[in-house]
């Protein structure tokens, strides 16, 4: 009986080990993919006549715009704002102005 119960309980362990080791956490997406959009967002953005304002570093990904330049939300779309920044269209989150996706 004792000898069951030691087995068992090495298998209980072993199977946790290997449980534990193909876990994987994220904890924030790299920065270098894009989002996919929903059409709306995309198309919505591309139709407004939204100035352009002048930034001055890399316009990527992953970058967070000044609280100085002005993004406007989309309509029915929560987390998806816009603006145009050095001629550029991009969709950022509103509420970081972290860029998400570059328009070309």
């Amino acid at each position: 009986m004792r000898k069951t119960m030691l087995a068992a309980a090495a298998i209980l362990t072993i199977s946790s080990a290997a449980f534990a080791q193909s876990t994987a956490i994220v904890t924030d997406p790299a920065p270098t993919g894009s989002v996919v959009l929903p059409g709306e967002v995309r198309t919505y953005v591309m139709e407004q006549n939204t100035p352009s304002v002048v930034y001055d570093g890399d316009i990527v990904v992953g970058t967070t715009l000044p609280d100085t330049v002005e993004v406007h939300t989309v309509p029915e779309m929560d987390g998806y704002g816009y603006t145009v920044v050095n001629e550029r269209r991009v969709i950022v989150e509103p509420k970081t102005h972290r860029i998400i996706q570059v328009l070309e």
